[in-house]
């Protein structure tokens, strides 16, 4: 991608509308339940799959536009391996637990199985390869880290929990910290497996 080649900018344009086509669904679903923009808002902002999502529509947008702030090494590892993180949870843990349909049922496909897909594929095939490094990991880490953060403490505040595996008051903090330490073990694990094979398309 470093020539900014039309394909990668065609691609990206097409990942970017379909993250903003998920998320205006999934507001629109949510939007009918609340009856409030406002609540909507918040309940949404709740979610790590929301948060993330609307990061890659925002930076496939900026590639589609051929905005180079968007096109760095760091940043679309960074996104790929987020997105990643969102596609996976969802399939190993939370797949099938609520039953859902219509617009639902379409948002979450679009973000939970089409989204985490398009962008790894697309970080194979148009991002410059060479580029990372294990301290790129780090600054990575910054975000689900946050996240976390973030979750348990609205979760404390509101007594309502993003996700099952974060769920304080159902499953205690113990088992709260030892699913967070698995999934950080997961996503550490993804960082050195994105760092080796970006090292390792870059020598082909």
């Amino acid at each position: 991608m470093g020539s900014e080649s039309g394909a990668a900018r065609m691609a990206a344009a097409a990942i970017a509308l379909i993250g903003w086509v998920g998320l205006a669904v999934q507001f629109s679903a949510t939007f009918e339940q609340s009856g409030s923009l406002a609540v909507t808002v918040w309940i949404l902002l709740r979610y790590f799959t929301i948060l993330t999502n609307l990061l890659v529509a925002i930076v496939f947008t900026g590639i589609a536009l051929g905005k180079p702030a968007f096109r760095s090494p760091a940043l679309l590892g960074g996104i790929t391996l987020a997105i990643l993180l969102v596609g996976v949870t969802y399939n190993l843990v939370l797949r099938g637990l609520i039953e859902l349909h219509g617009a639902a049922k379409l948002a979450n496909f679009i973000l939970h199985d089409m989204v985490p897909v398009l962008v790894p594929l697309f970080w194979l095939l148009f991002a410059p390869k060479g580029g990372l490094r294990i301290r790129d990991g780090l600054l990575w880490s910054l975000y689900p880290g946050a996240y976390l953060a973030y979750a348990l403490t609205r979760g404390e505040i509101e007594n309502k929990y993003a996700y099952p595996f974060m769920d304080v008051a159902k499953i205690g903090w113990l088992q709260t910290a030892t699913n967070a330490f698995v999934i950080l073990l997961g996503f550490l694990a993804a960082i050195l497996a994105l760092v080796w094979l970006d090292r390792r398309l870059t020598k082909k």
